[in-house]
């Protein structure tokens, strides 16, 4: 008996913690804190199009409490009665209005907006509901009148579009654009094409840039050696030397000419030359004589 008492205790047990936490669950789901204290007061509207249950409540932009119901008044055709909860610590003043407010995707909020009265309202009293005008009502009442006038010139502009789309000299000018188009992505093929080649010969010049610069650097060390060389070499002595072989040049040069010396005499005096010439020629026959008849010149000798 006590193992079945202590059985069904641990079933209701569960089943109580079960339905708390449900109710827990479901309110703050809602938004609702249980734990938390609040105060609650009520709205009347004629309208509450997008307004649910749950919806937050704000003042200056903050959130303050939310709709924790709404039920229509059956006593009051026409009007919507609103539930709103609002933290314990906010003391609304006799004036305040609870304003609905739509936003463009027409999801409604309340609106507190306070009242400057020193009195304050009791809790649980009713507050002044008021609809405000959403943002597409903004849009009927304030663009309408405009769009109405824009309207006239719309049509006008569809119809000079119209006009134009249909002018051949459009046509004519999109074909030659289509054309332009074609050539320019030829031309890009075509570069796409040459670039690589010109690529590949500009790595190629540069790379014979740097041989050339290679070499340079080579022949500059060459001269910079020379130059080292040359500034070791005794010049000054070579040059005196040079001088010196240049002036006996000269002096030699000068004798040849002159007829001071035999070799001057030989090279610039004509009488000689033909003397020494014709000596030569009168040599020359004696000694052909003396070939062919030696014993003119050699007598004969008798051996006993």
């Amino acid at each position: 008996m006590n193992k079945l008492f202590s059985r069904e205790i641990i079933i209701g047990a569960s089943v109580l913690i079960a339905l708390l936490a449900l109710v827990f669950g479901i309110n703050y789901l809602k938004g609702v804190n249980i734990f938390k204290a609040a105060n609650y007061y009520y709205a009347s509207y004629t309208n509450v199009a997008g307004l649910a249950q749950s919806a937050p409540v704000t003042l200056n932009g903050y959130k303050v409490g939310l709709v924790r119901d709404i039920a229509y008044e059956y006593d009051n055709p026409g009007h919507v009665k609103v539930e709103i909860s609002l933290d314990r610590q906010l003391l609304l003043p006799e004036g305040t209005s609870a304003v609905i407010v739509t936003d463009m995707l027409g999801t409604s909020t309340i609106e507190l907006r306070m009242g400057t009265s020193p009195n304050l309202l009791e809790v649980g009293s009713k507050i002044s509901g008021v609809v405000g005008s959403g943002l597409m009502d903004k849009v009927s009442t304030e663009l309408m009148p405009s769009i109405i006038q824009i309207a006239p010139h719309i049509d006008s502009l569809v119809v000079a579009l119209t006009a134009v789309a249909a002018d051949p000299a459009l046509v004519n000018s999109v074909r030659r654009l289509d054309a332009i188009m074609a050539n320019l992505e030829a031309t890009t093929t075509q570069l796409n094409r040459t670039v690589p080649a010109l690529l590949k010969n500009a790595n190629s010049t540069m790379a014979n840039v740097s041989d050339i610069s290679a070499n340079i650097s080579q022949v500059s060390s060459a001269l910079a050696v020379l130059s080292d060389d040359l500034k070791r070499m005794p010049l000054d002595s070579t040059l005196r030397n040079i001088n010196s072989i240049t002036a006996n040049l000269d002096e030699a040069t000068s004798k040849l000419n002159s007829t001071n010396s035999s070799l001057g005499l030989l090279l610039n005096d004509p009488g000689l030359y033909h003397n020494l010439n014709n000596s030569a020629a009168h040599v020359d026959s004696i000694l052909i004589d003396l070939k062919k008849q030696p014993k003119r010149y050699i007598p004969s000798i008798k051996i006993f």
